[in-house]
């Protein structure tokens, strides 16, 4: 095989070296949080800022608020008839160690 073919089969990754120990930090408290590398938390943060950039740039509408996302949740567990029944205080006050 000739020496052009076998570099374009060559993966085409290089190294980002990252000196800056804030970054290195949040990348591993990321990773940490998420359950990945820093390798991937870095890569899907990067995914996550070039969706929100090319949303703001089409006009797409803000994202919703914790409020917004909630309010279904809510609406379903409201929908639910009452029980009639009160809730056992001490029981409770024994579950959190209070008394």
């Amino acid at each position: 095989m000739g020496r052009a073919y076998l570099q374009y089969m060559k993966p085409q990754a290089s190294m980002l070296q990252i000196r800056n120990p804030r970054v290195v930090e949040l990348a591993a408290k990321l990773a940490a949080v998420r359950r990945s590398t820093k390798t991937e938390a870095v890569l899907r943060a990067l995914e996550t800022e070039f969706a929100r950039i090319d949303g703001d740039k089409a006009g797409a509408r803000p994202a919703k608020t914790l409020a917004e996302r909630i309010k279904p949740l809510q609406d379903c567990v409201m929908s639910r008839p009452a029980t009639g029944l009160e809730a056992d205080k001490a029981f409770y006050d024994d579950l959190s160690g209070d008394e």
